[in-house]
């Protein structure tokens, strides 16, 4: 963009004032020279922030923010060494033409003539304008509130996603492996998957009751619309190749959640896999927080029944069920008090037996000089059974005892008891696991989400369902994983634009070396802001971190033209011209290098606008907020700006008044002290 503007003006410089290649180059660069440093220096401001973000977004672009400041400062010089040199050599003299430029001839005159009648009646009109702009910017807020939020895109199509499964609690290797090969079946049995490939017992411990299946779909190039296929159905005849059986993963994950569904007592999660994880392998993350673990049970089941009932809420669980089989054994400790057993002896002996002891002694093998640890435990067909539990025995000094055999008795040896003498045993369910956030007992209610939901609404669903049940006294909720990320994205963010605010009207006040007209520009962003947000409802897009991205990038184009306008309109006003024709002569000779930048800008990102293929929908939102805010605010920004510089320059000649006004009275009052002794003195001495 800058070696555009460069040229451009180099070429007006021979075009329109005769002169030649060499002195246009070096007259043309000098008159536009601080428009583009002004441009760089405040792109670099916008840009460098979002290297230093503390969160995990700041930490993923800080390459992205060190690598535009440096392309844009290389610009900067590249536009003020190479394009000089190269327009001194390349462009013809001889250009000027009695008649007028030959380059605002034909269309490009209409489209001049078209502008600067417009913008003469906005001149005229200005107080509309003003209305006008004042509406644009308040659309702001509810065009904010309609964008859908995301963390990052749930929408992209890479072909290929993870079935989670999770069966209760004590399943066997056996049972999972039946239940698998049905599922598997249903997966192959779907139109459009090419892999299937299962794992068991993939999580920190192994668990045998749980699952995940990696499913690949066949290439999203034969399965979704695409230039390349439509190419080639044109090349064969077949017009309608392009739009013939196609489908989407978000709709093939949909179509096999559904039909899993039907297989009973197995928990399932379709969720995509993204390119950025953040904690557990769901979009949403609903943690409650409080003391007793019974109210987050009761709590946590109400809000996950609410929660299915909720639209595009998929995939609903809670992560503390009471469906783990365990075994109590209760000790009557009066019985073994009275048969002087210690309760440590029995806890010992039930350890050993039904966990194990890795090292209860030391066996050396003297034929190869090494020893070896003595792991004790219970065979497994024991250790599972509660008739070869009880019959156990724990030693004891009471006469009810049982007595040792007459062939191994002697008076040293210890009096055993069986252990369903002391203990009994029941079966029951308890929980297979209880989490902990910030020191208290912790339940999370997890899900996905499906269809044209986003994740900032949703996760707004949640919260009011949380506040209808009724959030006990003491307890609170948190969202972690994506949605807290979404969250500080989003207010880090809001401090880089403001503070992005505050550092280019510093930088616009000490290069045009006034404080009203750098406002001037920067309230160009707010007018296309609006617009770009307005592109992201009509695309389908949602705001996440991409399109974060663009709106960086729209305040860039934006503000450059805005800063064409003003730096030009100042010149001409040093050089004498009134008003309101240094505005129609300055809009007129930056309207070309605008329009031309904007082309520029427009087709190097309409790759991303039209691409297809896998992972195509993370990157298309930059584009459609970047392009489409550019295009449909490129019009009120070459009228408002104009029109705005009028009403600052009238803020600031009456500052200006009424900062002069005291001095005045005061140098006025100063000069009257002075002469007061010399009257004096002259009326005395008459």
């Amino acid at each position: 963009d800058d070696a555009i503007v460069v040229l451009e003006n180099v070429f007006h410089c021979i075009e329109e004032k005769g002169m030649n290649p060499f002195d246009a180059a070096i007259s043309g660069t000098r008159e536009i020279g601080p428009a583009v440093l002004a441009t760089t220096l405040s792109l670099v401001i916008v840009f460098l922030p979002v290297s230093f973000l503390s969160s995990v977004t700041g930490r993923m672009l800080f390459q992205f923010g060190v690598t535009a400041t440096v392309a844009i400062m290389v610009s900067m010089i590249v536009s003020f060494s190479l394009t000089p040199m190269m327009c001194s050599k390349l462009l013809k003299p001889g250009l000027a033409n009695p008649s007028g430029p030959a380059s605002r001839r034909g269309f490009y005159q209409k489209v001049e003539n078209t502008y600067l009648w417009m913008l003469a009646k906005s001149l005229r009109f200005r107080w509309v304008v003003l209305l006008l702009v004042i509406a644009v910017i308040a659309a702001n807020v509810p065009l904010a509130s309609l964008v859908k939020r995301d963390y990052i895109p749930l929408n992209v199509d890479e072909s290929e996603f993870e079935v989670r499964l999770e069966a209760r609690q004590g399943a066997s290797l056996l049972a999972m492996r039946a239940t698998l090969d049905a599922v598997e079946t249903e997966l192959r049995n779907t139109d459009g998957v090419a892999t299937v490939l299962t794992t068991i017992g993939t999580r920190s411990f192994g668990d045998v009751n749980r699952a995940e299946l990696f499913v690949r779909l066949q290439d999203s190039e034969e399965r979704t619309f695409s230039f390349t296929r439509l190419f080639a159905g044109l090349w064969h005849g077949d017009l309608q190749a392009a739009f013939r059986g196609n489908f989407s993963q978000r709709e093939k994950m949909a179509e096999i959640r559904k039909r899993l569904g039907t297989i009973s007592d197995l928990q399932i999660s379709v969720r995509n896999l993204t390119s950025l994880r953040q904690g557990a392998p769901v979009d949403i993350d609903f943690a409650i927080t409080g003391p007793n673990i019974d109210q987050l049970l009761d709590f946590s089941n109400k809000l996950r029944e609410r929660a299915s009932e909720l639209p595009g809420i998929v995939d609903v669980y809670s992560t503390l069920r009471i469906d783990n089989p365990e075994m109590l054994a209760r000790i009557d400790r009066k019985r073994a008090a009275a048969m002087g057993v210690d309760v440590r002896e029995i806890a010992d002996t039930l350890r050993v037996a039904v966990g194990g002891d890795d090292r209860v002694s030391r066996y050396r093998d003297r034929t190869i000089d090494d020893a070896y640890d003595v792991e004790l435990r219970l065979v497994g067909i024991d250790r599972d059974d509660i008739e070869s539990i009880s019959q156990l025995h724990v030693r004891t000094t009471g006469r009810d005892a049982m007595q040792p055999t007459a062939s191994v008795s002697n008076a040293s040896a210890p009096v055993l008891t069986r252990i369903d003498n002391l203990v009994s045993f029941e079966y029951s369910l308890a929980a297979s696991r209880i989490d902990r956030l910030n020191r208290q007992r912790m339940v999370s209610v997890r899900a996905n989400i499906d269809g044209d939901y986003a994740l900032g609404d949703r996760i707004a669903a949640m919260h009011q369902a949380a506040a209808e049940i009724g959030i006990p006294p003491g307890f609170g909720t948190q969202v972690l994983g994506g949605g807290r990320e979404l969250e500080r994205t989003l207010e880090d963010f809001g401090w880089t634009f403001a503070l992005s605010f505050v550092f280019m009207y510093i930088v616009l006040a000490a290069q045009f070396e006034h404080l009203v007209h750098p406002l001037t520009i920067l309230l160009s962003l707010p007018l296309a802001v609006p617009f770009g947000l307005l592109c992201l409802v009509w695309g389908g897009e949602t705001l996440n971190l991409y399109s974060a991205l663009g709106v960086l990038v729209l305040f860039g184009v934006v503000k450059k033209a805005a800063i064409l306008q003003v730096d030009h309109t100042n010149a001409l006003r040093s050089s004498g011209l009134e008003r309101h024709q240094a505005i129609m002569q300055a809009n007129r000779d930056r309207l070309r290098p605008i329009l031309m930048t904007t082309l520029s800008f427009v087709a190097g990102l309409l790759p991303l606008l039209i691409a297809t293929g896998p992972g195509a929908e993370e990157r298309r939102s930059i584009a459609v907020l970047a392009v489409g805010g550019q295009m449909l605010s490129l019009l009120l920004t070459l009228l408002a700006i104009p029109v705005l510089y009028t009403f600052f320059d009238d803020i600031g000649r009456l500052a200006h008044r009424v900062i002069d006004v005291p001095n005045a009275a005061t140098r006025s009052a100063r000069s009257q002290e002075m002469s007061s002794p010399a009257t004096a003195l002259e009326e005395s001495s008459s």
